[in-house]
């Protein structure tokens, strides 16, 4: 089988997934829920998908396969995926959300989910291990289609409801902001709740292909429409999302892109968190920007949450985490506006999103907000179809003797410090930082790079992009 488990769910190419592969990990995930969470016959499955063309053949395949195991599947429909988790906590229903976020349409991938949240890496080898058992059983594979109750607006309405008792009533009045709709499955909700709060919504962009948009690594024919939108409509910010709404996308009034561990120190700040928890590749500043402890990881958000739940065992209270590309976990209940907010351990993308403009509102512009915490300059971009074999040997070659590295990053900057907690991330001699890392979720190689100033950032990425690209020429 050519699907496997990333840094987030399970992926591979469409053509591979739909059918039989989907209907044998539904049936493994049935197989687990009954072995680990003693699921009982009958028990509630939600199926959420996104707006992928393959995403319906597959939530209808995995429905039956769910049918077959004696479960009780639920149809959410094309929702956030963060939404769909929080019905699934409300409810205590285990679910399984059809889509590969941000990475290209000829790609998919579920998420899977137990009643108490998003899987842990222990889950993801207990469900391949139940996919591998099951290959050669005919009926696992067997691929059939179901339709199930809906349950899409009950779930929609949760979410909604959640999102709009975040800030004061009519907190972003003033506020002419665009909605960059294109296939996000929040298109259409975004909207709902900026109204709500009193902005003026400018949608943008709606596209009926599916439109891949990384948050993390923005492409720059998107940044040059950003761009172009907030000077022809006037724009104090646009917003956006992945295409499943876990991860944001929010720009100045410049068009410029906020980096997404800048919008999750912006939200610790309004939770008044005292735990941050973050994979290694977000920004080195957030230790000195927070004041706050500050806990590094993996990426991926199993990673992001296993460490927020050994923080709560410690006994602490206001527990965030959140990943470079914006994905905002909330790991604890907090106390926001007179009300609690109950914790939603899997990444969201409206949280960092109302945070923004809730730190513009106030009528500086949203560029002033991002020079107020004074990270360092950061940026990042992927090189795509990079050949898996190509990335490991790589970071094989890399890792092997520090007089290669040492070789390779010569055009760069001499080496000074190395982290190897996932991929390769180097401090230089001029404190410049470079950080390769091969995609958990897709053949790609993405580089990172922290610098003082903007043009000696976007020169070493440049440059950090050259050397990945010409390796084994």
């Amino acid at each position: 089988m050519a699907v496997k488990f990333g840094t987030s769910g399970l992926r591979g190419l469409s053509v591979d997934l739909v059918g039989s592969v989907s209907a044998l990990y539904a049936t493994a995930f049935a197989r687990f829920l009954k072995a680990k969470i003693n699921a009982e016959a009958g028990s509630i499955v939600l199926i959420g998908q996104d707006f992928r063309p393959s995403s319906p053949e597959i939530a209808a395949t995995c429905m039956a396969a769910l049918k077959r195991e004696g479960f009780h599947p639920v149809d959410c429909g094309a929702i956030p995926t963060p939404a769909l988790a929080l019905y699934g906590s409300r409810i205590g229903a285990a679910s399984m959300m059809v889509t590969g976020s941000h990475i290209p349409a000829d790609r998919n991938g579920i998420k899977f989910y137990r009643p108490d949240g998003e899987i842990d890496k222990a889950d993801e080898e207990a469900i391949t291990g139940f996919a591998a058992a099951l290959v050669t059983d005919e009926s696992a594979n067997s691929v059939e289609h179901a339709s199930c109750e809906d349950r899409s607006a009950e779930a929609t309405a949760l979410f909604l409801a959640r999102n709009k008792a975040l800030l004061a009533p009519g907190r972003l009045a003033g506020l002419r902001i665009g909605v960059y709709q294109h296939s996000s499955v929040a298109r259409d909700l975004l909207v709902t709740i900026l109204d709500h709060y009193g902005a003026e919504t400018v949608p943008l962009g709606r596209s009926e292909r599916f439109v891949p948009v990384d948050t993390e690594a923005v492409a720059p024919e998107t940044a040059q429409m950003l761009a172009a939108w907030t000077r022809e409509h006037r724009l104090d910010a646009i917003v956006s999302t992945d295409g499943d709404a876990d991860r944001p996308l929010v720009a100045d009034e410049t068009g410029s892109p906020l980096r997404g561990d800048l919008l999750g120190l912006i939200v610790a700040k309004l939770l008044g968190a005292d735990v941050i928890v973050t994979p290694v590749t977000s920004n080195s500043g957030l230790e000195a920007a927070s004041g706050l402890d500050v806990r590094r990881t993996k990426v991926g958000s199993p990673y992001v949450i296993a460490a927020m739940n050994a923080a709560l065992s410690e006994g602490k209270t206001a527990v965030v985490g959140f990943e470079a590309n914006g994905g905002f976990m909330l790991g604890s209940d907090v106390a926001i506006g007179g009300r609690t907010l109950a914790a939603l351990p899997t990444r969201d993308c409206l949280l960092p999103i109302l945070a923004a403009l809730d730190a513009a509102a106030a009528g500086r512009p949203m560029s002033t907000v991002v020079a107020e915490h004074a990270l360092p300059v950061a940026l990042s971009d992927r090189l795509e179809n990079y050949p898996l074999e190509k990335s490991s040997a790589l970071m094989a070659h890399l890792r092997a003797d520090r007089e290669q590295l040492a070789a390779f990053l010569a055009p760069v900057g001499e080496v000074r410090a190395i982290t190897d907690i996932d991929g390769l991330r180097v401090t230089l001699e001029d404190g410049q930082v470079i950080h390769f890392r091969p995609s958990g979720n897709a053949p790609e190689m993405r580089c990172y790079v922290e610098a003082a100033d903007a043009d000696l950032a976007a020169q070493t990425l440049r440059e950090g992009l050259g050397l990945l690209e010409n390796w084994g020429a």
